[in-house]
């Protein structure tokens, strides 16, 4: 009997962060849209820990423990960020007062899921959305069972 290596694990999508001039604006925006408070770990430093990720805010201070320049705030226009809610359309009634630029009002789309797009304050595309078919609430339980989401 020959022993076999076990493949090594495969990495986890744990964060995405986002650098910004003003921290305290967009963690303050990011609270309101999903009613999860952020967690400051330093002033230039906070985290939006949600059960599938987490959503770092960085100030532009930050980014030179990297490189000089290696990221720059409010620059990003190739990146969405996507959060599950429970019904996008209550969502939308509760916070539309306090959003500055809504880029598509709730809306189905041919994937299945129902969309509120709007712009965080650095201009960040964000996607707050409802699975809206069957289709799309089955892939989204799977994906809360720890499935693949296909």
């Amino acid at each position: 009997m020959t022993a076999t290596t076990p493949p090594p694990p495969l990495p986890s999508f744990v964060s995405t962060r986002v650098i910004t001039d003003d921290v305290a604006v967009l963690a303050t925006f990011y609270e309101r849209i999903t009613g999860v408070p952020v967690v400051w770990l330093t002033p230039d430093f906070a985290e939006l820990r949600t059960a599938a990720g987490t959503l770092a805010l960085g100030s532009t201070r930050t980014v030179g423990l990297f490189a000089p320049g290696a990221a720059g705030p409010a620059d990003n226009r190739s990146a969405v960020l996507e959060f599950l809610v429970d019904d996008v359309d209550a969502l939308y009634e509760r916070i539309r007062q306090d959003l500055t630029d809504v880029v598509t009002e709730p809306t189905t789309m041919p994937w299945g899921n129902r969309s509120l797009v709007v712009r965080d304050p650095d201009g960040n595309l964000v996607n707050l959305f409802t699975p809206a078919t069957p289709e799309a609430r089955a892939k989204f339980a799977a994906a809360s069972d720890g499935q693949p989401q296909g």
